[in-house]
């Protein structure tokens, strides 16, 4: 697939021939299968595909937390294949953010600790500044020093979408992040990951199954059997149902 742009000083990840198979003989399973895609900086991406597609094995493979069976993988200039596991854990460290639909919070830490956390561990002092805009954002001021369980659900989500951004990657990685929230919940994280982009220029892929969900992005990368079989600029959810329902007949 073609990316947007032709210039690589504007994509924060890509793939390049990237293949991933489980198993061999009779019991092969092709979960990638030769993909070659680009995702442009400052871009909501969502990726979406039938059960089995590969767009879940996809964005781990992108973010470096599955090896490729054959291919590359890029975070902005970086062959994340040439890495030792050292350096792969320094990368996820400095350069990507990852939102689950688990939240994934300590908790006996409290909000704004949660938030800091991983530069913390890498003993980074955090950008205040950049901290208090993302907060500012997310309107989580009256909340930085709650513990996860005095906050909603919802709540919670922002912590960690906002703990996703405190370092500020080269991309964010989103696998079904609001799969455990309610639809009004859902929705206004969703409106934070596209405020993300905009107001706070990040890059976030998402993976989810939601067409709702997906027209909340500025592009949807659509996956069946291993490949990209298509895609879709300021998707509609209507529109990502029509396409859907292609890929399945």
């Amino acid at each position: 697939m073609n990316s947007p742009t032709n210039s690589l000083d504007l994509v924060a990840a890509r793939s390049s021939g990237a293949t991933k198979i489980y198993g061999s003989g009779e019991t092969e399973v092709r979960a990638l299968d030769n993909i070659t895609v680009a995702f442009p900086k400052g871009r909501f991406t969502a990726i979406m595909g039938p059960s089995g597609s590969g767009k879940s094995t996809l964005m781990h493979c992108m973010a470096g937390l599955d090896d490729l069976t054959s291919g590359k993988v890029f975070i902005g200039d970086t062959d994340l294949t040439e890495l030792s596991e050292r350096e792969l854990t320094l990368l996820r460290r400095s350069q990507i953010g990852f939102i689950f639909q688990a939240y994934n919070l300590v908790p006996t830490l409290n909000a704004i600790e949660n938030i800091t956390l991983p530069l913390d561990l890498a003993g980074v002092k955090a950008d205040a500044t950049w901290v208090d805009e993302i907060v500012e954002v997310v309107s989580l001021e009256d909340r930085l020093t709650h513990r996860p369980n005095e906050l909603s659900g919802g709540q919670q989500q922002r912590v960690a979408v906002s703990r996703a951004l405190a370092s500020k990657p080269e991309i964010i990685f989103a696998d079904e992040p609001t799969g455990n929230l309610d639809s009004k919940t859902g929705t206004e994280i969703l409106e934070f990951m596209q405020l993300a982009t905009k107001k706070l220029e990040q890059t976030i892929v998402m993976v989810t199954h939601d067409p709702v969900a997906a027209s909340f992005s500025d592009q949807v990368i659509f996956l069946a059997d291993g490949q990209v079989v298509g895609d879709l600029e300021d998707p509609t959810a209507d529109g990502v149902l029509d396409q859907m329902r292609s890929i399945g007949n």
